[in-house]
């Protein structure tokens, strides 16, 4: 079942007619991520949307915010030791990879949709910042820490959850850094 969206809350823009999905039933991947974040004392609720999610601008265009206001999930691997890394930028942020270089001592490259799906146990578009199979060396995009709330991928390609962007940064036990392309 979905309505049109009437809550101020869901989004930061006032959008009227965005169609939220009221599923009580979330997807299993959905439904575990919430129970992470349950465990670890987080009270905001995912949302399973109607439309995908699995881009920064259909993940906003969905919600009702602004794009700058969507935290993605972006995974990378040192390519000497295949070591996974994270990074939650900004949803208009282009990584800049010389400076994540610097910051992890080594050759990089952007994981590749198998490999994401091992480190994480999810697939690409619906990574969540936390909750992955293995930890994951974190680092968060500066430009998040601006905002009162932003929303972040949890599960799957349709599923959010909104979290002000301290909260995130201590539940992923990420460095925040400025990590975007100037």
């Amino acid at each position: 079942m979905s309505i049109f969206n009437k809550n101020p809350d869901i989004g930061s823009k006032k959008k009227t007619h965005q169609r939220i999905s009221m599923n009580q039933q979330l997807s299993a991947k959905a439904a575990n991520f919430q129970k992470f974040l349950s465990s670890r004392g987080i009270e905001e609720k995912v949302v399973e949307l109607s439309e995908s999610t699995r881009t920064s601008a259909e993940a906003a265009a969905a919600i009702g915010c602004e794009v700058e206001e969507i935290a993605k999930s972006i995974v990378f691997y040192v390519k000497d030791t295949l070591r996974p890394i994270l990074v939650i930028a900004s949803g208009t942020n282009r990584v800049d990879e010389k400076k994540l270089k610097k910051l992890v001592g080594g050759k990089l490259k952007r994981a590749d949709a198998d490999f994401v799906r091992e480190v994480t146990g999810f697939v690409i578009g619906g990574v969540p910042p936390a909750g992955h199979i293995e930890p994951l060396q974190t680092f968060m995009d500066l430009d998040l820490l601006q905002f009162s709330q932003v929303w972040a991928a949890a599960g799957s390609p349709y599923a959010v959850f909104p979290i002000k962007p301290k909260v995130l940064l201590e539940l992923c036990t990420a460095e925040a850094v400025d990590i975007k392309v100037n």
